[in-house]
């Protein structure tokens, strides 16, 4: 049995929402949330100065290549990786060898999900391989548990694709997600077409081909009607792209990884590859734009957009050094350290309450009788993060060395518990 002691609840589907109580967990379920819960010896006791709970994370972006890629990335490391960062679920890239764009491939990723913390919510392929070319078995795929459609890594250049997928997708109810780049205009590309491109001599990658997208992609969504998702925004004008359509009344969501919340372009003149990521880290401008849109809910949510890279695809020249970082570990934290703009209410909803409502996935609110579903952290505790506790299979951090605020002590699903640095009353 755990007992949580003094710790803020936030959760707005909970009656104890933000307000400070002891909680009692017992096989998998709240038993009791009270002011004050006697400590009993059989009971282990999570406190800590700032101590808080919500509804488990969700991280809706994250790429573990499992099949194909396991010297990347394996289910067994990612689960590792999201406890520790406080998610108790997260959704996956078809990114793999083969995709995911059979029942087959979905069955291997689903084996056996309900005996783990971390919940594992497959993305299925847009189309077959990911290659943008031919329409996967759509119904097939969301009938054997897919929770959404994406071709991930690889953006949606055919316009068609985009069209018919919406209008298939549509009397399924099922989400169409899609990160924006015209990859011709970004072809070659290494970082933010600007100054500090222009001062590197490395190639640059515009925002206007985020942008020309989501135009495209909107335009195509007013037509076809249904629901389309737009993942890890990065410029200004994108965001106000999506407020605007979202006054016009269009089902449009989206989200911002962690890490664009946390850097700007200037931080390449290093040429360290770990900060090598697509959509590149662009100016302060679109930073700001991008916290603005969390806080007036242009924004619907923060992923992690974790991609592993091994050690062969990141130690190179710049320019031929593979993208992505690694980011379960650290996606909450940055957020937390970075925050200057939103409640940490208004900033916790972006992580539970926003992906599960646009997923369709099932709410557990913080009460008496429910299933424990829940992340718990210090909110004023500062940790650094090192290489030698990354629990991911790949190193590819830009946040080694980097003091972060926020520290999880703890995540609860599926009647079991993961916790760091507890102790016995």
């Amino acid at each position: 049995m755990f007992l949580i002691q003094s710790a803020t609840i936030l959760d707005s589907q909970s009656p104890y929402h933000k307000q400070k109580k002891d909680i009692l967990i017992s096989n998998g379920k709240i038993e009791k949330i009270a002011d004050h819960i006697e400590p009993q010896n059989s009971y282990q006791i999570i406190k800590s100065d700032s101590l808080h709970v919500s509804q488990g994370f969700v991280d809706m972006r994250c790429h573990v290549p499992d099949l194909g890629y396991e010297y990347k990335e394996t289910l067994s490391s990612a689960r590792n990786a999201a406890m520790k960062g406080g998610f108790t679920e997260i959704c996956i890239l078809p990114n793999m060898q083969p995709a995911l764009d059979t029942k087959d491939s979905l069955a291997y990723i689903l084996r056996d999900n309900f005996s783990h913390l971390v919940q594992i919510h497959p993305i299925a392929a847009l189309t077959l391989k990911t290659k943008g070319e031919d329409l996967s078995e759509m119904i097939d795929l969301h009938q054997a548990g897919a929770i959404a459609f994406s071709d991930g890594l690889h953006p949606s250049q055919n316009a068609d694709i985009v069209l018919k997928s919406l209008q298939y997708l549509q009397p399924l109810n099922a989400l169409l997600i899609q990160r924006p780049e015209d990859t011709l205009l970004t072809r070659y590309g290494q970082m933010h077409e600007g100054i500090t491109s222009t001062k590197l001599g490395l190639k640059g990658m515009p925002a206007i081909a985020e942008v020309l997208m989501i135009q495209r992609d909107l335009e195509i969504l007013r037509y076809t009607k249904g629901k389309i998702h737009f993942s890890c925004l990065s410029a200004a004008k994108s965001v106000e792209l999506i407020r605007q359509a979202k006054k016009d009344g269009l089902s449009v969501s989206c989200d911002v990884s962690a890490h664009q919340l946390f850097f700007t372009d200037d931080i390449l003149e290093g040429f360290d590859t770990n900060y090598k990521v697509n959509p590149p880290f662009r100016l302060e401008s679109d930073q700001e734009a991008l916290w603005e849109g969390l806080k007036d809910g242009t924004i619907d949510c923060i992923v992690s957009d974790h991609q592993p890279q091994d050690i062969e695809s990141k130690d190179l020249e710049f320019d031929l050094a593979a993208f992505g970082v690694i980011a379960l570990e650290t996606a909450f934290s940055a957020i937390i350290t970075q925050n200057k703009t939103l409640s940490l209410e208004h900033l916790i909803e972006k992580l539970t309450y926003k992906p599960r409502e646009i997923l369709g996935i099932p709410f557990s609110p913080i009460q008496e009788g429910n299933n424990a579903n829940i992340s718990v952290w210090d909110n004023q505790k500062e940790w650094t993060y090192t290489e030698k506790e990354i629990l991911s299979k790949s190193k590819n951090s830009p946040f080694v060395g980097v003091t972060l605020q926020g520290k999880v002590l703890a995540v609860f699903n599926k009647e079991k518990a993961q916790t760091y640095g507890t102790e016995k009353s």
